[in-house]
């Protein structure tokens, strides 16, 4: 346990040191601002709905993003609108950072007709086509595969965009992904695989389940690059994820990042957390990446305490709005079972 957390404090100690020297020069105030906002954003809306799952205005499993924001937000700085993003079942923050309405991440929370997918998909399957994101995934591990296949459609049809590909650590345990990883620089596909490192599977930690401690080691025999990069720092997550993407895009092929972060919470709502101490969990919460952001911003003098208040009052309002939103929507109505299981709508083999 004492190696583990030495080498995160390691990478983070690295991490804070460029981003002292180089950060604020290098992203600017707008950049600062709009991490601060949509981070917030991020975590308010996942404190929501750790109260609405207790108090059961949703069911389901509930796995809650608190902590990892700044990959998130790295990420977005550095792709463009057409890029495509795959992930996990911890999946709310994902279509919050890229645009979708929050009031339809809620209410498909809730289940509800207004929500992403309908309410069809509830917590662990965010969809948002229409902003390129390709769904979380309950199956653990199922979505690298399938990132690398939408990956190779962009190949095939000759754009130059890439496919983020995010799994936990634990997934990093499956066997379709060393088969993946094996056709994803065979054919040199545009994909960036993404461990979310955020130390445990479920509530197990790495040195338990693997011989391979540094997971960044994992794309070694396809001869795949790879980084470990800090994940509690939305500039070392940005350029990491840039240098990637320039490498797809150029036609290299693809990278896998080790991006190294921390849950606040449990594995899922359920999760009694009896695996760590609570000095542990104090110690990530003390370089907070929504922390690190805000003394940026005041450092430079980018925002005054109001301005910065303010930013609080409006996440809160979209969030309380979220909430309203989805507890006056309605249910789906019971034909929807039939619909969105065929793209064609007159599939010959379904009877009335």
């Amino acid at each position: 346990m004492t190696l583990r957390k030495n080498h995160m404090a390691t990478d983070i100690a690295t991490g804070k040191t460029t981003a002292k020297k180089t950060a604020a020069s290098r992203f600017g105030k707008d950049t600062y601002i709009k991490w601060y906002r949509e981070m917030l954003l991020m975590r308010r809306f996942e404190e929501k709905c750790g109260h609405l799952y207790i108090q059961q205005k949703f069911g389901g499993f509930c796995h809650l993003y608190i902590g990892q924001e700044a990959i998130l937000s790295g990420m977005m700085e550095a792709i463009r609108p057409t890029d495509k993003v795959i992930t996990a079942y911890r999946d709310h923050a994902h279509p919050l950072v890229m645009g979708s309405d929050p009031k339809k991440v809620m209410a498909e929370l809730y289940g509800k007709s207004t929500g992403l997918s309908k309410g069809k998909g509830g917590s662990m399957h965010m969809f948002d086509k229409d902003r390129n994101l390709f769904g979380g995934h309950g199956i653990v591990g199922a979505q690298i595969p399938m990132g690398a296949g939408i990956a190779f459609a962009d190949k095939y049809n000759g754009n130059d965009n890439v496919t983020l590909t995010f799994f936990g650590d634990g997934a990093a345990r499956q066997g379709a992904l060393f088969e993946t990883f094996n056709m994803a620089m065979t054919w040199k596909l545009p994909v960036i695989f993404i461990i979310e490192n955020n130390q445990y599977a479920m509530g197990t930690s790495i040195e338990r389940t693997s011989n391979v401690t540094d997971l960044s080691q994992l794309g070694a025999s396809f001869l795949m690059p790879s980084e470990t990069v800090d994940g509690m720092r939305p500039e070392a997550v940005c350029e990491a994820i840039e240098r990637a993407a320039d490498r797809g895009r150029k036609g290299e092929g693809p990278t896998l990042l080790d991006i190294k972060t921390y849950r606040y919470k449990g594995h899922s709502m359920s999760d009694p957390q009896k695996y760590r101490t609570k000095e542990e969990v104090a110690e990530y919460q003390s370089q907070d990446p929504i922390e690190h952001v805000l003394r940026v911003i005041r450092e430079n003098n980018w925002m005054t305490e109001a301005e910065i208040e303010e930013v609080e009052t409006d996440v809160k309002t979209l969030v309380d709005d979220s909430v309203k939103f989805a507890e006056e929507s309605p249910l789906p109505a019971a034909d929807e079972l039939y619909k969105d299981v065929y793209m064609q709508d007159d599939y010959p083999y379904v009877k009335d």
